[in-house]
């Protein structure tokens, strides 16, 4: 449990707004890696999010991380949380935090299967929450990452050989059984390269899950959230990350349970990556090479939940899920005519 009591205080230091007013907190979500807290104020909102007690030393360093790319947002069409103040004194709460503006919207994740009026029943207004998803990245791809100070966020000089050395090389340290598929999507990724590679700010665990939306019609994306992975590298791995599971046909009964999200009535995946492309000045026509680099990754990242499952269910349900994953992207392979 946190204690709070020192927050307002530190607040009024930092000269944030209202000072003097009650201090309010309400727990809006948490896990092992990451608590969100509401802060209220007299009429002011913002959201404090904090690792937990538990969670490692370095995911300090991973708040901070994270308040740089908030902090690099401001100021740019990309829809964001506002960046409010960030705390690396742990004598004030006990960890590294940083507060960020409150965003008055929806999560997908509050709507699973179900999605909120005008969405439920109108399927025209209902595909604008898929095309303003790929605008969000679209536009996160356009942002100018040194000039905005991100220079050192990542490493994007031998982006695309490092993801495939790093996640073979963590698959070997966790690996529980072997994986059908994965010798020939392996081989593939070190034969092939993307046609160019413009490196750019990406999310790194893009979804209808880390956006929100404002409230009613038409489709406006209020923010993209959760920068845990954030980092300079290839921006079209997110448009990949996206669309890997698209339906191939979003008006089949079976759209409605191919995801965690209702996707009857959304634009088909072509027109979605079309939409992505006209955005951010991007070709598109290797996207085969950025879908087996994310399933093959989706793949070996759910494939560690699974492994360290025990008796959770959630992880548990990795187990199908992920050969399967494999299997795909090793049939995408040898069927795209993708040839770098």
């Amino acid at each position: 449990m946190i204690d709070f009591a020192p927050l307002a205080q530190w607040m009024d230091e930092a000269g944030l707004p209202g000072k003097g007013e009650p201090l309010e907190t309400r727990f809006l979500s948490g896990g092992t890696q990451n608590e969100i807290y509401e802060i209220t104020r007299g009429e002011h909102r913002s959201v404090l999010r904090i690792p937990p007690a538990g969670a490692p030393a370095d995911r300090d360093n991973g708040i901070v991380r994270e308040w740089r790319i908030i902090e690099a947002l401001d100021g740019t069409d990309v829809p964001h949380t506002g960046a409010v103040a960030v705390c690396t004194d742990s004598s004030v709460l006990g960890r590294t935090f940083y507060l960020m503006g409150f965003v008055d919207g929806w999560s997908p994740m509050d709507h699973r299967r179900v999605w909120p009026a005008p969405f439920d029943t109108d399927l025209t207004a209902r595909a604008g929450l898929a095309y303003q998803l790929a605008e969000g990245i679209a536009l996160l791809s356009r942002v100018d990452w040194r000039d905005r100070g991100l220079h050192d966020l990542g490493r994007p000089d031998g982006f695309h050989e490092r993801q495939v050395a790093r996640w073979t090389g963590f698959f070997e340290r966790i690996k529980g059984r072997d994986l059908e598929g994965m010798d020939t999507a392996t081989r593939w990724l070190h034969e092939h390269r993307p046609l160019d590679y413009i490196p750019g700010l990406m999310h790194g665990d893009y979804q209808f899950a880390n956006v929100m939306y404002r409230a009613g019609g038409p489709a406006r994306l209020a923010a993209i959230v959760d920068w845990e992975m954030g980092t300079v590298g290839d921006p079209k791995l997110d448009l990949a990350w996206m669309v890997q599971s698209w339906p191939a046909d979003t008006s089949a009964p079976e759209a409605a349970e191919s995801g965690y999200v209702d996707m009857r009535g959304m634009p088909s995946r072509d027109q979605v990556v079309a939409h992505y492309a006209q955005v951010s000045g991007r070709q598109v026509d290797d996207l085969d090479y950025y879908l087996v680099l994310a399933r093959w990754k989706l793949a070996i990242v759910l494939e560690q939940g699974f492994q360290r499952a025990g008796d959770d269910v959630k992880l548990q349900s990795f187990g199908p899920i992920v050969p399967e994953l494999m299997r795909s992207a090793a049939e995408l392979t040898e069927t795209t005519e993708y040839k770098s």
